[in-house]
């Protein structure tokens, strides 16, 4: 037992990784699952596959718990000290993240498993890949190795992005890769222009180093820190960069839209440990570079978010325009830039997060049941559970738009509490109340549709798509969001005191560095710090 709780930190990304290669090595053809021998090497990779996301879970929940502890646990692959090796450094923001990742993923994974899966070889090794690139990118403490881990899960994702193959899914998925592709040089450009000033990429070492670059050298770490914008920006959809994501999540399959749900939580995440840390207040001249342009860039994005959505002629591509809506929101809170917004916009992000990935799922359930009309929004015939889908779109629709007491209205009361003393308190306030208010209308106007205007010369088809296990997967991830409505007092003061631990930069060199090179440590702060290596 305490060999495990040793190796604890770096679990969350090997045992994705070990999963995949087993699965690998057993043969994942999802594709050739018509003959007995495909179906038994699928049904095996099904077993699988899920056993290692219910561990992930269950290892997420326990580092979540440890983390919630006040513990900065630091785990240095190959015993070399920081910041010349490879450090995994888990704290109460990345634990959060591991926690919402499996969250995610395991629902995803369990309605892949009623047939999507075999629409493609080894689908249980990429998912698996996919993870392991999310959970590296959650807990690495050092910057190029966000990089690595970015490329991890963004090859992953190419080839998610056309299972089950299409001529839509290859067309949007060619600029889904050119455009990431172009991303990651930045990326690249970026990192270095930082260790060419700092001599260091470590996180920790990074935030004691950034405050001590003057002017005029200060100068490249400003571009440094736009450029990574860009590159995260690009991530997380915010705009004007996010023209790629509707079309390409409402092209792939339901649990891979599903899946995606997180990947834009990737550029949000990185936003915050970057800009919200490494140059966040006190980190001298370059001190909070892009907060003159990320709040207003995250209100426009919330603004066109909506406005796609009002405008989506399918409900896949509504739902890819929500997503896009809620970044803006989560990213408006965090433009803010005060501890109280950013646990107002951590709270916020995991509702979105859940919310979002049941929609896309939710999709597939109601376009099944209407024939040839699908997930279009047009009169068709009448669904076989209208009362069940209904409520479920019903329940998705009122946490979505902020209506009271679901998740998604108290963390847009958070957000707007936060921003009452900000100078943009009555642009954030208009955005936020007018984007809440139009969601409501769109997701309104497309329930009325697909439940109310439907032709009755035409007959129902059926149940298709209503398998149980399809369907509970489905209620999974909205019971989830219920849940944060429910535990919203727990959560909200994990999330408070997840935005104070972010503040502190002794704690987190303690934690990440043998030698902090003379920095004076702040022992006020009830932060324990444990150091994990290998033995």
């Amino acid at each position: 037992m305490n060999w495990f709780s040793e190796h604890l930190p770096i679990l969350p990304v090997l045992l994705p990784a070990l999963t995949a290669v087993v699965l690998l090595l057993i043969g994942d053809h999802g594709g050739d699952a018509h003959g007995s021998h495909g179906h038994r090497k699928l049904l095996w990779a099904r077993r699988i596959a899920l056993t290692s996301v219910i561990l992930g879970l269950v290892i997420a929940a326990r580092l979540a718990i440890e983390a919630g502890q006040g513990d900065l646990k630091a785990y240095e692959v190959g015993d070399w000290p920081a910041p010349f090796g490879i450090m995994v450094l888990i704290d109460r923001l990345g634990a959060m993240m591991l926690l919402l990742t499996s969250c995610v993923a395991l629902p995803v994974l369990w309605y892949a498993t009623g047939g999507w899966d075999a629409h493609g070889r080894y689908f249980h090794a990429i998912f698996q890949f996919q993870l392991m690139g999310l959970n590296g990118a959650f807990v690495t403490g050092d910057l190029f190795n966000l990089f690595v881990f970015f490329e991890v899960l963004l090859i992953a994702s190419y080839v998610l992005m056309v299972h089950g193959q299409g001529k839509e899914r290859f067309r949007v998925g060619v600029h889904y890769v050119v455009l990431n592709l172009a991303a990651s040089s930045l990326f690249l450009i970026g990192v270095a222009l930082i260790y060419a000033k700092t001599g260091t990429l470590n996180l920790a070492d990074l935030a004691l180093r950034v405050p001590k670059v003057t002017t005029p050298e200060s100068v490249v770490l400003q571009a440094a820190a736009l450029v990574l914008l860009v590159v995260f920006g690009f991530k997380a959809a915010l705009m004007p960069l996010a023209m790629w994501l509707p079309a390409t999540y409402s092209a792939a399959s339901p649990p891979v839209a599903a899946l995606f749900a997180i990947m834009t939580k990737v550029g949000v995440y990185a936003i915050v440990r970057v800009h919200g840390v490494v140059f966040g207040a006190g980190a001298g001249d370059a001190a909070l570079t892009v907060e003159p342009v990320l709040l207003p860039l995250a209100l426009l994005t919330s603004a066109v978010g909506v406005c796609g959505a009002l405008a989506s002629r399918t409900l896949p591509r509504l739902v890819a325009w929500l997503t896009v809506a809620s970044v803006g929101t989560v990213l408006a809170g965090i433009g803010l830039f005060s501890a109280e917004a950013w646990s107002a916009a951590l709270y916020y992000m995991l509702n979105s997060t859940l919310v979002i990935a049941g929609l896309f799922l939710l999709a597939e359930l109601v376009g099944a049941q209407r024939g040839d009309a699908s997930t279009q929004l047009v009169p068709a015939s009448p669904v076989a559970q209208p009362a069940l889908l209904g409520l479920m779109l019903l329940l998705a629709a009122a946490s979505t738009a902020g209506l009271p007491p679901l998740p998604g209205f108290i963390g847009k009361l958070m957000i707007l509490e936060a921003a009452s003393s900000h100078a943009w308190h009555t642009a954030v306030w208009s955005v936020v109340l007018v984007v809440g208010f139009l969601t409501l209308v769109g997701l309104a106007r497309a329930g009325s549709i697909l439940f109310w205007h439907v032709r009755d010369d035409l007959p129902a088809c059926g149940t298709s798509g209503a398998s149980p296990k399809l369907v509970a997967a489905t209620f999974l991830l909205l019971a989830a969001s219920v849940a944060l409505s429910v535990l919203a007092a727990p959560i909200q003061r994990y999330t408070e005191a997840t935005a104070m631990q972010l503040s502190d930069r002794s704690a987190y060199a303690r934690a990440a560095l043998r030698d902090v090179g003379g920095e004076q440590a702040d022992t006020t702060r009830p932060y324990r710090v444990r150091k994990e290596a290998p033995r």
